[in-house]
């Protein structure tokens, strides 16, 4: 009994090896053939797009933001305080320079004018007099001289005072659009408060700053191009009038003047504007889709297109070979390259990061990124 359980056993573990080895055989037959079809068919090919680098017109240029300055403005106010006794100006109001705005109460003041005045008057006549009996050796040389002192005195009082009393007149010091009232008729006027506003904006000052980077570029002349999100669709052109012969010490940037015609007076002190500095130099650049470029801490790359003989229907097999580059200035979606490829090249636009140096691709350039040197940003 001993005997045929042992025999049945063993037929039972050579059926179970039989069949392991079995499954472990075709297991391996179909890892061989599997390598032999990988071998002879090769690494599979990758689609990409691509673009051929070329030559294009660079003007090179700087961005940045800035602010509107009035060419001329100020808050008026006074030396002396007073009550308001006349306003003669309405808010928003375009006025000529001397043009007399607010009046305080001066009736002390020109009360004791009238005072000097009356002194001045008989102090000249004095004077008159005795000029004449000097000549007859009527009075003497020191009498005249004394009047004619107590005149220059008497005038100099009248003039003080009618300085005085010109303090209580407010006047436009130069032409230009008032603001909003800040006073009113009755009202104590203390000195230093301000009454309105005044501002000329025709032209108009554009204030803003550029890095230190980029000061050789920069200079007096220059045209510059303005938007601002106040006036849509509008480009406004002006040209730099003044540089700040200084950097500031604090951001290493320096201030920038241009002046932008303003006759339609749209344009405000205060409104945030967009500048670009256009370069009056042209220069030749091999231009790449920015989207072609991968950029990476230890340089930046690109995949160009090489042909690799022919396939055994006579279609060209095409490999790729990453190279480094050197990037220049953008545009918008545009990077120039200073050095790595040439023009004409063939070059990798999308697909990179599938990419390895020496693979195969396909070209399928039904769909390609963005090229534009000045897009036009939209919200969808």
């Amino acid at each position: 009994m001993q005997q045929g359980s042992g025999k049945q056993i063993f037929i039972t573990v050579l059926a179970l090896a039989l069949l392991f080895g079995g499954i472990y055989g075709m297991q391996q037959f179909r890892n061989s053939m599997m390598a032999k079809s990988i071998r002879g068919k090769g690494i599979p090919p990758q689609t990409v797009s691509t673009t051929v680098a070329s030559y294009d017109i660079w003007s090179p240029a700087i961005d940045t933001i800035g602010s509107l300055h009035a060419i001329k403005g100020a808050s008026l106010s006074t030396e002396t305080g007073g009550l308001v006794t006349a306003i003669h100006f309405s808010s928003g109001e375009s006025v000529s320079a001397g043009k007399l705005l607010v009046e305080l109460n001066a009736a002390p003041l020109i009360a004791q004018l009238q005072q000097f005045q009356a002194s001045a008057r008989l102090a000249k006549i004095n004077y008159a007099r005795d000029v004449a009996q000097l000549h007859i050796q009527a009075v003497s040389q020191s009498t005249v001289d004394a009047d004619a002192t107590a005149l220059q005195s008497a005038n100099a009082q009248v003039t003080a005072q009618q300085a005085l009393i010109a303090q209580k007149m407010i006047r436009a010091p130069f032409d230009g659009i008032l603001g909003i009232r800040q006073i009113d008729p009755g009202q104590y006027f203390a000195p230093g408060s301000t009454i309105v506003t005044l501002q000329k904006l025709d032209p108009i000052y554009l204030d803003f700053s550029i890095p230190q980077v980029d000061m050789t570029l920069v200079r007096k002349g220059l045209l510059v191009e303005a938007h601002s999100d106040a006036l849509p669709g509008k480009a406004l052109h002006g040209r730099i009038t003044a540089i700040e012969p200084q950097v500031d010490v604090n951001t290493r940037n320096i201030k920038v003047r241009a002046i932008l015609p303003n006759t339609d007076g749209k344009l405000l002190p205060g409104l945030f504007m967009t500048v670009r500095i256009d370069q009056d130099r042209k220069q030749r650049l091999v231009t790449l889709p920015n989207a072609a470029v991968a950029y990476n801490p230890y340089g930046s790359t690109v995949f160009v297109v090489h042909e690799n003989g022919k396939d055994t229907k006579g279609r060209p097999q095409l490999i790729v070979e990453q190279r480094f580059v050197t990037t220049g200035p953008t545009r918008g979606d545009q990077v120039a390259i200073l050095s790595g490829i040439h023009a004409n090249e063939i070059i990798v636009t999308t697909g990179q990061l599938k990419l390895h140096n020496g693979m195969p691709v396909l070209i399928n350039n039904s769909i390609q990124p963005t090229n534009d040197p000045q897009p036009n940003v939209s919200d969808e």
